[in-house]
């Protein structure tokens, strides 16, 4: 049976009644054909010998390797140093050997060129907020200020035609008794002892303290606040003008009145995420039953695939994930992920996003791969944006974000507001603040940039994202929620959290609006 994990390796090896040194261990998983590696490694141990060393594993990986190079014209004899016993990973859930190796004359063709009827030339494919290669934060204090400030301007912009605002130095000298309007971001937000409360705004010229009276209809909407995001508030001042009640509050949001876009024909997308090949928990079966379904003449409409992040497990990511682990280095988590990529029709076309277990920085916006992955990440010449991106297909906009203030939003809302059952009704609270990432300093990496690309500057058609393993879909002011689920079974982490996810579904497109 192969062997190409850790775990694996020690259940074999418990079985025969050894024990193994950890390095030992992975040392075999890395071999080209880590089954034969422990069948010699065991056959060459002393007869005494209970525990399998890494010295002894070391000479007898050195040993075959010197015998493979000295034969390699027998046993290679187009000289190109292939392996011929490599195979690639079975379903680690099923068993199962993955079907659809590499072309060898059968089945179906890795990377079909023409093998539906697909015209290219009707494609249209425009991409903006893409940062990769842009990236000039330092860090500096002077970067979070221009950040911040971009934020405060993008989304003001899309208040100010809602309320008569003025700046906090001049609501400071207006009278007790007046009215006033104020946009701000949100700075601080705590209940006074009688149960009302009291948030604080800040704009670009200073902060005002307003207060939301618990009787009021607008309270429950402050239970939807997070820090740093912007919002308008009208009310009157207090006597002495130190303080504004909010009679009305406002979020950027997504205008009632938007209309989707449409494609001008038949063409679907499917929208996916979450793969995670590397991990124990990878679904091949159901990929290759997602795959194989692409090449039947049902899924001939679908020409586009859409990638929300997290194509591969990383390593690192939680605690004791090398436990989990199928593939234990990164860049052959890649070089998997990009086989199993082949056995998609290669007329259609492929845009993806990193997540927090890709091989990015964590902090968000995350930059597309490096010349390194993208080297490895040939198959299909899939094209890798920034997280997130607004990637338009045939007219209609697709927002893609892989959605880790998810966590932030689920856990800061009220339980009936946001959930992990329901992710596309946190994913509505994203709309209405009109940006992805609101709050600074939680659970959320962020980075400062030249301008804040996690503002929802533009209404997208969809908004697609992915993270937390569940599928979830509904339309907010005409705008499609969607988050995709995922291709991974549940792991022992996961269990560990509560998190039962919904694997192997490949949402897609049913007309002429993504829906």
């Amino acid at each position: 049976m192969p062997l190409e994990t850790p775990a694996r390796i020690v259940r074999e090896l418990a079985s025969r009644g050894y024990n193994a040194e950890r390095e030992a261990v992975t040392r075999l998983a890395d071999a080209p054909d880590s089954a034969a590696a422990l069948d010699r490694a065991l056959e060459t141990m002393p007869a005494d010998a209970l525990k399998l060393t890494t010295d002894h594993v070391d000479g007898v990986l050195e040993s075959h390797a010197g015998r493979r190079e000295s034969h390699r014209g027998q046993s290679d004899p187009s000289g190109t140093g292939a392996d011929s016993t490599t195979e690639l990973d079975p379903s680690v859930s099923t068993g199962t050997a993955a079907p659809n190796p590499p072309d060898d004359g059968g089945g179906v063709p890795h990377e079909t060129e023409g093998s539906r009827n697909v015209d290219r030339s009707l494609r249209a494919v425009e991409v903006a907020n893409d940062m990769t290669g842009d990236s000039t934060g330092t860090g500096e204090y002077s970067d979070f200020v221009a950040v911040f400030r971009d934020r405060y301007e993008k989304l003001a912009s899309k208040l100010r035609g809602r309320v008569n605002h003025r700046p906090t130095d001049a609501i400071e000298a207006m009278g007790g008794g007046s009215e006033a309007a104020l946009i701000g971001m949100v700075s601080d937000i705590r209940s006074t002892a009688s149960g009302h409360w009291l948030v604080e705004l800040e704009d670009t010229t200073g902060t005002f303290p307003c207060l939301v009276m618990k009787d009021r209809p607008i309270a429950d909407l402050v239970q939807h606040l997070l820090f740093d995001e912007v919002i308008a508030v009208e009310g009157t001042l207090a006597d002495d003008g130190g303080i504004l009640f909010v009679d009305s509050l406002y979020f950027p949001d997504v205008p009632r009145t938007h209309e989707p876009s449409t494609a001008d024909r038949p063409v679907q997308a499917a929208l996916i995420s979450d793969i995670h090949v590397g991990s124990q928990e990878f679904m091949a079966d159901a990929w290759h039953r997602f795959t194989d379904w692409l090449h039947t003449p049902e899924a001939e409409r679908v020409e586009y695939l859409l990638i929300a992040g997290d194509m591969v497990e990383g390593v690192g990511i939680y605690p004791d994930q090398d436990e989990e682990l199928d593939i234990i280095d990164i860049y052959e988590q890649y070089e998997r992920f990009s086989e199993y990529l082949k056995e998609v029709p290669g007329d259609m076309e492929i845009r993806m996003i990193p997540g927090n277990h890709d091989a990015v920085r964590l902090a968000e916006p995350q930059p597309g791969f490096d010349e390194e992955l993208r080297d490895i990440m040939t198959a299909h010449d899939a094209t890798i944006h920034s997280n997130p991106s607004v990637v338009t297909v045939e007219g209609v906009s697709v927002l893609m974000y892989h959605g880790v203030s998810l966590d932030e939003v689920i856990a800061e809302l009220p339980d009936e507001e946001a959930s992990y059952e329901d992710p596309h009704e946190a994913m509505y609270h994203l709309l209405k603040k009109r940006h992805v990432a609101p709050q600074y300093g939680g659970h959320t990496r962020l980075a400062p940039e030249k301008k804040d690309y996690l503002v929802i500057e533009d209404v997208p058609d969809v908004f697609h994202t992915g993270h937390v393993h569940k599928l979830g879909w509904g339309e907010y002011h005409n705008v499609l929620a969607l988050n995709s689920g995922c291709w991974q079974a549940q792991t022992d982490f996961q269990k560990s959290v509560n998190i039962d996810p919904d694997a192997g579904y490949a949402p897609f497109s049913t007309s002429t609006r993504w829906t």
